[in-house]
């Protein structure tokens, strides 16, 4: 998932009888889940990495002026590491289709306006979800559900060393389509089997942001 940094979900009322065009000038994108990954697993070449691949993401579909940040949490050794709902501003967010996802915070993480219909990518176009061939609804976040970074004495990698490693390791991932078994969560919903290009489809992924 990729957020706008001053934020990346809407007021139904706002929107209703409102052309396409007209709601995505009033509401610009700040939130989409990346059309594509970069193609190396869960290496995204860290932080600056996955900012960097929402951004030219973003800009290609015609967003501009904006700062993209990722929804990716990290973890530090003794402490506690950068949270994904610390890096992305304060809301509200919107989707390509001026949709909004969420006001603030609190809404992003307790009841967002996030399925597979508004889960879309930065040009507006539904991603592939369960029953779709193939799924790709797990999207790469390493977060826990209310957005914040593991701690330290929670074993385990859950950000593929902190979005370096396609190979070792493993990262959580969310399902965009809130879909899944009893994994319906969109940041926080299961662990990846590993962190290689293949792992990540193993579990119906395709290293999705």
């Amino acid at each position: 998932m990729n957020v706008l940094k001053t934020m990346a979900v809407a007021s139904v009322a706002l929107l209703i009888g409102m052309p396409g065009a007209m709601a995505q000038q009033a509401h610009p994108m700040g939130f989409f889940v990346t059309s594509t990954g970069m193609g190396n697993g869960a290496n995204l070449g860290g932080l600056a990495g996955a900012d960097a691949h929402c951004t030219k993401l973003a800009e290609a579909a015609g967003s501009k002026g904006r700062s993209w940040h990722a929804y990716l949490s990290t973890q530090e050794k003794g402490k506690r590491g950068i949270s994904a709902r610390s890096r992305i501003g304060q809301g509200p967010w919107y989707n390509a289709n001026g949709e909004l996802i969420a006001s603030d915070l609190d809404q992003l993480h307790i009841s967002p306006n996030i399925v597979l219909r508004t889960a879309v990518d930065e040009n507006g176009k539904q991603v592939k979800g369960r029953g779709s061939k193939p799924n790709e609804h797990d999207i790469l976040t390493g977060t826990q559900a209310d957005g914040t970074a593991y701690f330290p004495w929670q074993k385990g990698d859950k950000t593929c060393s902190n979005w370096t490693s396609s190979g070792e390791g493993s990262a959580t991932v969310g399902h965009h389509d809130r879909h899944g078994g009893g994994n319906t969560s969109w940041n926080a919903a299961h662990n990846s089997r590993g962190c290689s290009q293949e792992n990540l489809k193993g579990t119906g992924g395709a290293g999705l942001l």
